[in-house]
């Protein structure tokens, strides 16, 4: 059972999240500004490599750092579900302004309502915690690598964003120092 957890459930969790992912991106405004293609490939290569490290097929790093047996694959696909639903209740909630890009919209809105009072990147916020869901049912070493290059890879885009919001909306300041960036309560 462990094993068909990892190797179906928790993939499938992941792919139904990716096949929302790419229906919703058609509904968003216009875009007024995009960030470069360098840009982007600084905070998508960790990424890429933290994805591809949970991959079922990764022969690397495969020595185990929890216990075999039911447990951890059980917890951890109930991680993923939570964080792939929180990252899909940030993005409906987001709506139109959403962008996988780092870019400006057409009437672009500061967001502070559903998940965006809690954390100022729900969306990330939700994705770290499916790659950690991912990790601890997997159980080996290469997860806990891959969830540290998806935290960097959050961290690196979080501060280019915040760059260009704290240029767009004067309150954005303060929502900073009211609403933590990634972790409630701690980050």
């Amino acid at each position: 059972m462990d094993r068909a957890v990892v190797q179906v459930v928790i993939p499938a969790l992941w792919l139904a999240w990716l096949l929302y992912w790419i229906m919703a991106a058609a509904d968003v405004k216009p875009t007024l500004w995009r960030e470069t293609l360098a840009s982007r490939l600084f905070h998508r290569v960790p990424l890429t490599l933290a994805a591809i490290l949970l991959a079922p097929l990764e022969p690397i790093m495969t020595a185990r750092c929890l216990p075999q047996g039911p447990l951890f694959p059980f917890l951890g696909a109930i991680m993923v579900a939570v964080g792939l639903g929180f990252a899909i209740w940030a993005r409906r909630h987001l709506g139109g302004n959403w962008s996988g890009l780092v870019t400006l919209k057409e009437d672009h809105s500061l967001i502070q309502t559903g998940p965006y009072k809690y954390v100022r990147h729900p969306i990330y916020t939700g994705l770290l915690l499916a790659f950690v869901g991912s990790a601890v049912a997997i159980g080996e070493w290469r997860g806990i690598l891959s969830v540290a290059l998806a935290l960097l890879a959050f961290v690196l885009k979080i501060r280019l964003e915040e760059v260009g919001m704290r240029k767009t909306f004067a309150e954005y300041e303060r929502y900073q120092r009211t609403t933590a960036a990634l972790i409630p309560f701690v980050f």
